[in-house]
């Protein structure tokens, strides 16, 4: 029985943003928050993450993380308000039942986008890792098996001041093992065919380098870019049109030569089905913290029947919902390779109690029962209106 459920929004200081340091004339408003002129999206400049733990009658406990980038007050709000109070007193292993009923309470009040979701799969997680320390079992375990012991990774955003200090860094990742790179369109001061061609220059001709497009162009517009950046062997172009752009997608996917990724925004399989009939991309990244991992592993279920290759996205967080990826990425038969925030996981993972790390190109999964991670004490002493 589901006896306690506790939330922890919190909030980690950090020196230098992620993607990097500020533009000029950029700084954070009141609320510590900044929007990269590249995408016009809005990012914390701390590291920012919604905690849920939830507690079985027998003094259990299992941990899980919600998407927190932005106000996890308000997940946190919506778990408090609506689905806690529809939540205690029923039994863990009815996890995916419990999605599913509260997906449903959603209808027209929010259905299937935004921070209802993202609280969804906060508790969807922890309940997950529950059940499985309740049984004694890894997630992956419960999940159907394991198919990968060790997961690549491509390294996700180069955090420098210049193309220069940016093509120096992934060329140092390569000296480390890895073989995989992705670049982040809206800091590439020179544009993304410059920073492209110096990567490409600093590292050499076997990595994979993947360009994150940011949704900021036409799909005509589109088209031309990766075209441009195909010249150096371009592996994979993620989000190069609008998100409701559906037509967009499909076209650019058809007339480029190389993979689309599309995916982190979405959280439920009916976002992701009308994309796939279109044939919008050939890889998906699925965000695990918008989606809970039966969202998660639904979407990836749906993905192989289109024969398209999964590649989960990684958001700011401690470390809870990258465990949470890794096991259901390790389950899938069409995964290939998980994206590494190393400047977001390699700082976090002193907060976190676990076995997981990546080295040499690989992520390895986590060991124990449930997820194999949990917070440390001094991770909650960063809750947000605790001191």
């Amino acid at each position: 029985m589901i006896a306690d459920i506790r939330l922890y929004p919190l909030r980690i200081p950090r020196d230098v943003p992620y993607l990097g340091p500020l533009e000029e004339g950029s700084r954070p408003n009141a609320q510590g928050y900044i929007v990269r002129p590249g995408n016009r999206t809005v990012y914390p400049v701390h590291d920012q993450t919604l905690l849920v733990r939830v507690e079985a009658g027998d003094g259990t406990v299992g941990w899980g993380e919600c998407f927190g980038v932005v106000a996890p007050q308000v997940a946190r709000t919506i778990l408090e308000e609506l689905f806690i109070p529809f939540v205690i007193g029923r039994s863990p292993h009815d996890v995916e039942r419990i999605y599913e009923d509260l997906y449903d309470l959603q209808r027209v009040r929010g259905h299937f986008g935004g921070y209802a979701l993202d609280a969804i799969a906060g508790l969807d997680i922890a309940l997950w890792d529950l059940r499985g320390k309740l049984l004694g079992q890894p997630v992956w375990q419960l999940l159907g098996g394991l198919r990968h012991e060790r997961l690549p990774v491509y390294v996700s955003g180069l955090p420098g001041r210049s193309t220069a200090e940016r093509s120096a860094l992934a060329r140092s990742w390569t000296d480390r093992g890895f073989s995989a790179f992705k670049i982040a369109a809206a800091v590439a001061d020179l544009g993304e065919v410059a920073e492209m061609k110096a990567i490409r220059h600093a590292v050499g001709d076997v990595p994979r380098i993947l360009v994150d497009l940011h949704w900021r162009y036409t799909a005509l517009e589109a088209i031309q870019m990766i075209d441009r950046l195909c010249e150096y062997d371009l592996h994979l172009a993620e989000a190069p049109v609008a998100p409701e752009d559906m037509d967009g997608q499909a076209q650019v996917a058809r007339a480029v030569r190389t993979q689309i990724g599309l995916g982190e925004e979405w959280r439920t399989v009916y976002e992701y089905l009308p994309r796939l009939q279109a044939r919008c991309m050939n890889v998906i990244q699925p965000e695990i913290a918008h989606t809970g991992i039966t969202g998660f592993r639904r979407i990836c279920e749906l993905a192989q029947a289109f024969h398209c290759r999964v590649m989960p996205h990684a958001t700011i967080n401690l470390g809870i919902a990258q465990a949470a990826s890794l096991h259901v990425a390790a389950t899938s038969a069409s995964f290939v390779m998980h994206e590494y925030q190393h400047s977001i996981f390699d700082r976090n993972k002193q907060f976190i109690r676990s076995a997981m790390d990546c080295q040499n190109g690989f992520f390895d999964l986590p060991q124990g029962p449930g997820l194999g991670t949990e917070p440390t004490e001094e991770a909650l002493s960063f809750e947000i209106g605790r001191n």
